[in-house]
């Protein structure tokens, strides 16, 4: 026999799970992490995107929302972005801590001749 609940209770369950077609209510979270500045925003389509920045150095990464259903804040306090955040923290500190071999502090760079200016070039 054939259930009317059951299938209007599965119809509507799988319009629920469906979260491309919601709009969420744009979000930033901001904290100082380990010397450094981290932002996390939450994005109306559902996208989460990380920045850390730490002197003068940002790296970005971007995770699809993992529980759509669940406060934003709330997420970030259990840890669900924790890994993302990780690797952010590692790629920045791997850059502050690397140096050039070509571009060096102490070496002082050449300063090059100035370029001539829009009307002079244009009274000849």
């Amino acid at each position: 026999m054939f259930d009317i609940k059951s299938f209007f209770k599965r119809e509507v369950e799988k319009k629920l799970i469906d979260v491309d077609d919601y709009i969420f209510m744009p979000e930033r979270v901001e904290m100082m992490l380990e010397g450094g500045q981290l932002n996390c925003v939450l994005n109306s389509d559902g996208r989460v995107d990380i920045f850390y920045s730490k002197q003068g150095v940002t790296e970005v990464s971007s995770a699809a929302r993992k529980h759509p259903f669940t406060a934003f804040e709330t997420e970030l306090h259990h840890g669900v972005y924790d890994d993302v955040i990780q690797d952010l923290i590692k790629e920045v500190d791997k850059i502050i801590d690397s140096s050039s071999k070509y571009f060096r502090r102490s070496k002082i760079l050449p300063t090059t001749a100035a370029l001539p200016s829009s009307s002079a070039a244009t009274d000849k």
